[in-house]
Formats: C-alpha cells, structure tokens, sequence
C-alpha cells in the first residue's frame, strides 16, 4: 500500500513538472544554444569550442603557449544506469587556434584510452594527470603534443570510485604546492623527485586562488567556502582541533535564479526543492568555484568568485568583501543570475580563466549529469520519459567577455627569456603572473636571483613583489637576511608572506630565530590579520619568546575565534605554561565568555597531552574549599570532564591520589569527581567506567564527537548562549533544560540549519527582544557531521539527556528543507512539523 501511495505521489509530481515544461529537451546546435544565454548587460559570450572537436569537457586550462588543454570524461554515464563507465574513452585534448580568431580550430589527443579522467595540471615537460583513481606524471619527450611517457605518482589520489566523491583539482598554489578538492592531499616537485603531503580536507568539485593564495572551493550545497589561513598552519597542535580558519563558509545564501524550468533535478520530487514555476529554488551540485583575476571582463568583476550549478543551468557571481581577516559573500543580482540558460543541457561544470583575460566556461552539454550510483527513481523517470539519456559525447566550451572585445594575437610564453617572465609578475592578468611563476620555478634558473631580490624591495606592485618571493623560494635561493629585512615593509602582504616563509629558517637556524623574535615584537601592534600571522609564526620562536608573545596577543584579542585557535596552534606541549601564565595576568583575573572558552581550550589541550605531572597539579588546583572554587576553577572542571573517558584510551598514570578523590569536596558535582576518577589511575585505585560516562556513551555514541561538538559549540553557539549553556542576557535563551534543544530532534536540526526568529518561550518563560538578539542566524555553512556534533553535545551536557542525531539525519533534514532561505518563527517551525507527510 506504502509503495502504491509512493507510486502515486512520484506520477503526481511528475504531471505537475511536466506542467512547467514543453516535454524532452533535444540537443540544439552550438548557435542555437547561444541564443538561449541570458547574461548580464555589457557582456557577451562566444563559442570557443565544441563537437566533434571536444567532447564531455570536465577540465580546462591554458598552457604557456596559449593552447587550450580539455579534460575529456567521455565515458560518464553512457546510460541512466552508468553501463560501461569502467571503458577507456576518455583522454586529454590539446585545442588550437591557427588562424587566431579566438575560436579553435585544431585538437591533438594528447592522451587517450583513459578511465573517466578528471584533473590536469600542465608541468615542465608535459602534465599531471588523475585518472582511474591514479595521478599521474605523463610527459611528450618528442614534442608533438601526445604523451609518450607515464610515470605513477600516487595509486590513491582519487580515494573513490565514484566521481562525485574523488579527488580533483592539481591546483597549482602560489607556495608551489599543487592542492586538490575532495582530498587530504597536496603534491610538489622536490628536487626532481614528486612527493605527497597530508594537508586539510577541502571541498568537493573544483578549487582556486585569489591574489594572496588563499584557496576556495565548494560543495554540492554550499556554494562558497575558503581557507581563511595559510595551509597547514592552524592545525600544527596535535593537542588541538582548530574550528576555524578552514573550510570557512563564506555565505549562507544558496538561492538560485535558473531561467527554465528544471525539473531534472536528483530530488525535484522534494518539497521545496523546485518553486512553484518548477525552477530549482537552491543549490544542488555547486561546482568549480573560480576567483576572477582577469584582465578581459571590466574593473568591477576583478576578485569575484563566479561558482556553477549545472543541475540549474547558471553561473553565479558572488562579490567579496574583505574585513581583516574575514571574507563573506553576497550575490551580485539577487533574482537574476550573471548567466543563464534556457537550454536544459546547458552543463557549466568548469570555469577557467586565460592569456586573453577571458572567462571560459566547459559546457558538458548532457541531459543528465547525476552519477548513477545517486540516481533517483524520480530522476531516472524524467531522464528517460523527457529522453535527456541521450545524446552523450558532446559539449562546447565558451568565452565571456566584454562587448566589441577584440581578440589578439598572444605571446608563446615558452620562447621568453626569465628576465621577460620577471617583467610578467607585473601584469595585471592573474594568469600571466601565475605561469611565469610556474615557468621561472620549473626552469631551475638562477641566473634572475638579483633581479628578483631587487624586484621586492622595488617600489613596484605588490603582487609582482609577493610573487618574486616564492619564485625564490621555489628556487630554493631564499635569502633569510632579505625576508627579516622586509617585516617592516609598507606592504601588509609582504610583511605577512615575509613571516610565513622565515618559519622554515627558524627552526633550522637558532640565530636566525633569534633574529626574527627581535623583530616580530613589534608586529603585535598591526591590524588583526597581521597578528593573526605572528601567532602562528610564534610556533617558531624560542620558548620564552613564544610565550611572552602569545599571552600579548591573547590578552588583546582573546574574543577572535582565528586567533585564539592561531595561539593554540602554536602552543603544542606549552598549554600547561601558558594556562600558568595567564593565571598570573592582571587582564585574567575576572571572567569574560572568551575568557572562559580559552581557558577550557587550554585545559583540553592539556588532557590531550597525558602528562601526569601537569594533570596531578591541575587536579590539585581543584582541591580547593567552595568560596575559592571560582570561574577559572569551575572552567578548568569542566575541561577536564568533558575529554575522557574516551574508549581504548588508557587512564593516566599518578604518583599518589589527588586530595579531591580523597577528601569531601562539596563544590564538585559528584557526576564530574566520578568522571575524572575514571581519567585517572593511582596505587590502590581501580579504573571502573562511570554510569555516567557509559550514559554519555550510550546516547552520543562517541565522546571523541562529544567533545569535539563541545570546540565547534564554544567557536559557533557559546559567544550568545554561554559556555555553559545558560544564556547571555542581551543574546540568547539558555539552552540547558530547553525544549527546543530536547525535544524533536528534526525541530532542533532545522533551527540549526536555517536559524530561528524570536520571540521565543523556553520553559515557560518569554525571551523577545531586548532580553535576546531577535535572529539566531543560520548554521547551514556547516557541515553534516558538525552540525551533529554540536547538537549531540547541547543535547547531552549541563543535565540534558536526549538521542543521538547522526550526519545522515541532518543531510536528510537538510534536503527536505530546500527552499527556506528565511530563519524560521517558533510558529512557522511547529506547523511546517505538524504537516502530514
């Protein structure tokens, strides 16, 4: 009966959809698609490419010499049940333009009789390739455009089969690292030998740089995220989970403004997920997000971020706004995109930039561009009724740019001398400077060393400057002399990036890290991103140095999430010192809540370091009568309980038994004494799990999840509701013995994913304005399994006792919601709830 009532419903949505568009959608002409784009005014886009000359275009990118290099996925989803995916019909094409009229006219297989192929990056010699789950270093030793040499480099670069969720982008980072999304990994060149790094997990489809190298990219539903603070830097701590800095979302607006119907959507049989007209109300496959540094395109779309939704047949463009060191984003056109197509086959799924300055788009021009593995029995209906299977195998790729745009002739990059690649790091093409960085580092000359020292302490632009620099890091003929040199320059960038790369030099050099703790002092007075850097240089820095430091810059910015967890990231095995010293600091006698999120971070921290010595005196601290059991005391408590115990980690070792097991000790819930205790091992004292602990485990499944949900809670929720969950007046309703936080876990996830308009009633008393903020804001930059950790914590901490909520839960949550794009009212809330499903 349940599946008839299912069959009906899906017909139902189904008539209704159909309702909204003119049945199949066969393929048009490549000029005929063109006359289907609505793009914004003053623009223009031309056809660059399309079959037989490309087909199925996933990647794009332009090489030294102007020639346009296309990742080919042919053999993506022949059929709606993906048969034959595993056939190597895929290659890498080399496009040319002979008669230099900006469309191409040309293209060698490069590579071919390749398994779904899905990153590039062009090197010395030849290209990076991702294939069939592998990187590759492919090389053309005869010069005629096709590999003749294949050389693995890592067996598991993709970490899936599934292209939805392996590992893409060969990014090559303006620090020499080549990074990737979907991935853990990053790769670079080290004296002729490729080798593999761990660095963050990032992204999902696509990734970019902006001018300061700071990376961006995706996911699916989430269409702009980026790293906020160098790679591999904020994490150093091994005692430490950082929650900020990465994979930091830049807006929480997911509205898109497709201008068709687009019924073809995985799950456009969910409420919400299409309006009224049948368009796609959110994003849904969010990909390829680029950060513009053209030339071409008019002042004001330099440093945008242009971000594709094929299943909507648009691009977005997104403007930044830079505050220190934080980044937000905003749509450009509210209600109307920067394009879009009336073309259901439109597929934007790649967006690149060029020697012209262009914007260039790869079309993979499909009716469906859903992995079969995630189809839906609704998807594969509308594929198959609307005949969107087939055709496969084509695609076109397309230019954007400003109207009467005449295209030139361009410069082949590989015949400049290094002193005209130099003069290149000038250019205002983001491009140019990008490959003759590549070029100048690839070619190993050190002939340019002065003209490149005596280039940054030019007064020319500071991105040629910044460049320079790690094309002689690249080089490997950094000067450290020159880098200390320039902590005082006028430039913020260069005094930021001069930081960062004496880091290496410290740690081999002590007098080099003597030098430099000399003249970092002063750099605490600059603006919050500069300090931001000093914090996590200070890892670097003698131990006394480091210390004085790091309590200057957490006394003055101890309400800056980034900073406090900068600090930290410098302070591994140090935590117990520091929390010494700032007990001795005038600015930490009274409490504040970043007072207290500190202070707790610190405590974990030192629990994670299992030193015995240090966890006997931090226990001893707590022996104290009730009238001194203070806030400092009562935060290190609640450190301590909330870390352990944690299953297959052993007690740790003491000496003897701490007085506060042993004597009456009326300030400590007795629930936290039994916790500790079970942390904890001594002569004569057996380790039993706590009832308690085996409660918590039972309901949150696992304290490791428990207690990171309690970091994400103290960076996200606590600065309103209060480390201790009991509210902030002028902010926000307790959430201890709250209903909304116990009570229907689905109710407590859409709060959390869409955010919630007061006034509100908790436990019977009214929290309206001005005794509360009037909008809790939206946590749906987030992801799945931080958003569970931080309800399984609120849910199981200060005496609440509830259910475990998993990710899956809060992706389901999350796709049934589509279409909320307003917080919601306690009344909106409960009714959307009551509705029959």
């Amino acid at each position: 009966m349940l599946k008839l009532l299912a069959h009906i419903l899906l017909l139902c949505v189904l008539i209704f959809i159909n309702g909204c568009t003119k049945g199949p959608s066969p393929p048009k002409e490549p000029e005929d698609e063109l006359s289907s784009f609505a793009l914004e005014p003053g623009l223009t886009i031309q056809l660059v490419a399309a079959e037989p000359l490309v087909q199925d275009p996933v990647v794009i990118t332009f090489d030294e010499d102007n020639r346009l290099w296309v990742v080919e996925m042919r053999g993506f989803m022949p059929d709606v049940d993906g048969t034959g995916e595993q056939n190597r019909i895929g290659r890498i094409s080399v496009l040319e333009d002979d008669d230099g009229d900006g469309r191409m006219d040309r293209s060698t297989v490069y590579m071919d009789s390749l398994i779904l192929p899905r990153a590039l990056a062009i090197v010395k010699g030849g290209a990076l390739v991702a294939e069939n789950q592998a990187l590759w270093l492919t090389e053309d030793t005869d010069h005629d455009l096709k590999a003749d040499k294949k050389t693995l480099i890592d067996p598991d670069y993709a970490g899936s089969a599934f292209p939805e969720h392996a590992g893409n982008g060969l990014l090559r980072g303006t620090d020499n690292w080549y990074y990737n999304a979907k991935s853990k990994f990053r790769y670079r060149l080290n004296k002729n030998k490729w080798e593999r790094d761990t660095t963050e997990f990032r992204g999902q489809w696509g990734i970019s740089h902006d001018d300061e190298g700071r990376l961006y990219y995706n996911y699916n539903w989430s269409q702009l995220h980026a790293d906020l603070v160098p790679p591999n830097n904020i994490g150093r701590n091994s005692n430490h989970t950082p929650t900020t800095g990465i994979d930091h979302g830049l807006t929480s607006d997911r509205r898109v403004y497709p201008a068709r119907a687009t019924p073809a959507v995985n799950r456009g049989y969910i409420p919400g997920t299409l309006s009224d007209q049948g368009k796609l109300v959110e994003f849904t496959a969010a990909c390829s997000p680029f950060y513009y540094r053209g030339s071409a395109l008019p002042n004001e779309y330099y440093g945008n971020v242009f971000v594709c939704e094929p299943a909507g047949n648009l691009v977005k463009r997104n403007i930044l706004m830079n505050d220190g060191i934080r980044i937000a984003a905003h749509d450009a056109h509210p209600g109307n995109e920067f394009l879009a197509s009336t073309d259901e086959r439109f597929r934007p799924v790649f967006i690149a930039s060029g020697p012209d300055g262009g914007l260039y788009l790869a079309d993979m021009y499909r009716g469906l561009i859903q992995h079969g593995a995630y189809v839906t029995p609704y998807l594969r209906e509308q594929t198959l009724s609307r005949n969107l299977e087939k055709p496969v195998n084509f695609g076109r790729i397309w230019r954007i740019v400003p109207k009467n745009w005449k295209h030139e002739v361009l410069p082949k990059l590989s015949q400049k001398s290094s002193q005209e690649l130099i003069s290149l790091l000038s250019n205002g093409n983001g491009w140019y400077r990008d490959v003759a960085q590549r070029l100048l580092v690839e070619r190993g000359d050190t002939s340019g060393t002065s003209t490149l020292e005596k280039l940054v302490h030019s007064d020319a632009n500071t991105l040629a400057r910044y460049h320079a620099l790690y094309i002689l890091k690249g080089l490997s003929v950094l000067d450290p002399d020159l880098l200390l040199s320039l902590l005082g320059d006028r430039d913020e960038l260069i005094r930021i990036h001069s930081l960062r790369l004496l880091e290496p030099f410290a740690v081999r050099s002590n007098a080099v890290a003597t030098r430099l703790s000399e003249r970092i002092a002063v750099m605490v007075n600059g603006s919050e991103k500069e300090v931001l850097q000093v914090a996590l240089t200070a890892g670097v820095l003698p131990p006394l140095t480091r210390l004085s430091l790091l309590t200057k810059i957490i006394d003055n910015y101890d309400t800056s999430a980034f900073i406090r967890d900068a600090v930290l990231s410098s302070l591994e095995h140090e935590e117990f010192s520091f929390l010494t010293a700032l007990d001795k600091s005038s600015s930490w006698k009274n409490s504040t809540p970043s007072h207290e999120i500190f202070l707790e971070q610190l405590t974990t921290c030192i629990v994670k370091n299992r030193k015995s010595d240090e966890l006997s005196r931090i226990l001893a601290r707590l022996n104290v009568r009730r009238d001194k059991f203070g806030w400092k005391e009562q935060t290190i408590l609640t450190g301590l309980s909330i870390q352990g115990p944690i299953e297959g980690s052993s007690p740790v070792k003491l000496l003897s038994a701490p007085a506060i097991f042993t004597q009456n000790q009326a300030s400590i819930d007795s629930s936290k004494l039994v916790t500790l205790a079970s942390m904890f091992e001594w002569p004569g004292h057996e380790v039993t799990m706590p009832d308690s602990a085996m409660l918590s485990k039972k309901i949150v499944v696992d304290q490791k999840q428990f207690a990171l949900g309690r970091q994400h809670y103290l960076t996200n929720c606590a600065g309103c509701h209060g480390s201790d969950g009991a509210g902030l007046k002028r902010f926000a309703p307790p959430l201890s013995t709250s209903e909304w936080v116990t009570g229907n876990e689905k109710r407590l996830t859409l709060i959390i994913l869409h955010g919630l308009e007061g006034p509100i009633n908790v436990a019977g008393k009214q929290y309206g304005i001005p005794d509360i903020l009037p909008v809790m804001p939206s946590l749906a930059k987030m992801d799945d399994d931080a958003i569970s950790a931080i309800m399984n914590y609120v849910r199981n901490a200060w005496g609440n006792h509830a259910g475990v909520i998993s990710p899956n839960l809060v992706g389901k949550t999350r796709h049934t919601s589509q279409g909320k794009v307003q917080p919601w009212t306690p009344e909106a809330l409960n009714a959307f709830l009551n509705k029959p499903n």
